[in-house]
């Protein structure tokens, strides 16, 4: 029985894994819908959100169903209680991949984002994709050393979101207000994923050490 329940718990990790790749699709492909103007994609990305909320249901319909059945202690417990959190911060980056989606779809059939402003928010893209696979092979490792090192990556996202108000705010800004605002809120949108990845890595320090940093 015991055999079952640990391979149970390795399935659930496992799972979770998987559904980490599945959201960093979502918003890699939601980042190119906004910058090529791609309807059908960016449909793709409004209606795969249902298939991660049910995914996240899924898994964590499993994880609360051993809490209850097996009554896990010390290490066991907490990988329960961090996935179950963890399941949020995916879920939630993945309703932030539509959000970006969803600007996209707004301003066709023209880009939302002016060229000059691109370079900034396909480098916010790249950290955020860069972030959302690390928090997977954290996720995946239990690897408390990296966790540690993405709060460096996690300041390169603050400085672009820096760089882009800067832009808008600046003497030379000639878009106009709307732009402006799908601009804000982009860089939100990002940032957001990004705190969501560190958030993720910081459960499993919470896992392997038992001790919680602040902001898990």
């Amino acid at each position: 029985m015991r055999d079952a329940y640990y391979e149970q718990l390795d399935t659930i990790v496992d799972d979770l894994v998987q559904l980490t790749g599945t959201v960093r699709k979502a918003v890699a492909a939601s980042t190119a819908a906004l910058l090529n103007a791609d309807a059908p994609l960016a449909e793709q990305v409004i209606d795969g959100d249902k298939q991660i909320d049910e995914t996240t249901e899924e898994i964590e319909e499993r994880a609360l169903l051993l809490l209850a059945t097996q009554q896990p202690v010390a290490t066991d417990l907490r990988q329960l209680v961090a996935t179950l959190r963890m399941l949020t911060d995916l879920q939630r980056m993945g309703d932030l991949s539509v959000h970006v989606a969803k600007v996209a779809r707004l301003r066709m059939p023209d880009v939302a984002v002016p060229v000059s402003i691109q370079p900034t928010i396909m480098a916010m893209a790249s950290v955020a994709d860069q972030m959302i696979h690390a928090a997977s092979r954290i996720v995946a490792n239990r690897d408390v050393d990296a966790a540690s090192r993405l709060e460096d990556t996690d300041d390169e996202m603050d400085r672009l979101r820096k760089d882009l108000f800067r832009a808008l705010l600046g003497g030379t800004w000639e878009h106009g207000i709307e732009p402006a605002i799908d601009l804000a809120l982009l860089g939100r949108y990002y940032e957001r994923i990004g705190d969501h990845a560190v958030s993720m890595a910081r459960r499993v320090v919470y896992l392997v050490t038992g001790e919680i940093a602040p902001g898990a």
